[in-house]
């Protein structure tokens, strides 16, 4: 750089056509080399006779050397400017992809429970019991010998009390639903064992217990034995033939017999009121 400057003072100046050239110009090296340093101000007529000799400006005052700004490690330059480098970002949850399910499908639910015996019901430590959508059977061993005037047992809609006289009950709590009372029985089996039938008010429903106080067991492990609809009661077996009969109508693409019976009403009214328009009318 000195030696562009140089070259460039001795085609474009008189510098060196004077003599006396080499010390003016060891001279400015060491006027540049004070400035560098903050030293003394540029003395007047400095250049010598070329050009009048004008007052020495003040020179400025030397600023403090500012510290070496270390280089930036990881920055980007965007439109002029630096934007440092953030180490610590937050990571936006990964899209999923188009038409994916947001998570995974999860399995049937197996419910909660006991496991059921093979009654569909559970073998507690005072008594056992089985089921079916009927009834619920109740086995509660007795000291052998055991007579029916010695036992306590008292059936009621929504409560069960089960003991033997003058000692405390075996079973005293309320039932999970409501029985049929008249029904409802009991007997001695080879005088160790009570047996106690509850006739179920709803016969559609698995109990879970026997009792409100017992352990509940899982009614989705039930496995309920194939039936005749023969074998079962006019009510319930109305209700099971009408579900099949909606079943095998809906598989056929044809109205249930809700919907059946909707249709005939409709066209009775329609029959007996002709002069009104039923183009529109829709079964809801």
């Amino acid at each position: 750089l000195v030696a562009a400057a140089l070259d460039f003072c001795r085609r474009r100046t008189e510098l060196f056509a004077a003599g006396g050239s080499e010390k003016r110009v060891v001279d400015l090296v060491r006027v540049n080399a004070r400035k560098a340093k903050g030293g003394d101000k540029v003395k007047k007529g400095f250049f010598g006779s070329a050009g009048p000799a004008k007052a020495a400006e003040p020179a400025a005052t030397p600023a403090a050397t500012p510290a070496p700004t270390p280089a930036p490690t990881e920055e980007e330059t965007v439109g002029g400017g630096t934007v440092e480098e953030i180490t610590e970002v937050p990571q936006a949850p990964a899209a999923a992809a188009p038409g994916a399910p947001e998570e995974a499908a999860e399995g049937p639910d197996e419910g909660s429970g006991l496991e059921p015996n093979p009654g569909n019901g559970y073998d507690y430590e005072k008594y056992s019991w089985v089921q079916t959508l009927q009834e619920v059977t109740v086995s509660i061993p007795v000291p052998s010998g055991t007579k029916a005037r010695m036992l306590d047992v008292d059936i009621q809609k929504k409560r069960l009390r089960v003991g033997l006289r003058g000692e405390p009950p075996i079973i005293d709590d309320a039932l999970p639903e409501t029985v049929k009372t008249d029904d409802c029985f009991w007997n001695i089996n080879d005088g160790k064992e009570v047996e106690i039938v509850l006739q179920k008010q709803s016969g559609m429903q698995w109990w879970d217990r026997v009792v409100q106080g017992d352990e509940p067991i899982n009614t989705r492990k039930v496995e309920p034995e194939n039936s005749k609809l023969s074998d079962l009661d006019g009510e319930t077996r109305q209700t099971v033939e009408k579900m099949m009969f909606d079943q095998r109508q809906k598989a056929m693409g044809l109205p249930t017999s809700d919907e059946q019976q909707k249709q005939d009403m409709l066209k009775k009214f329609m029959d007996a009121h002709p002069e009104m328009d039923f183009s529109n009318a829709k079964i809801m």
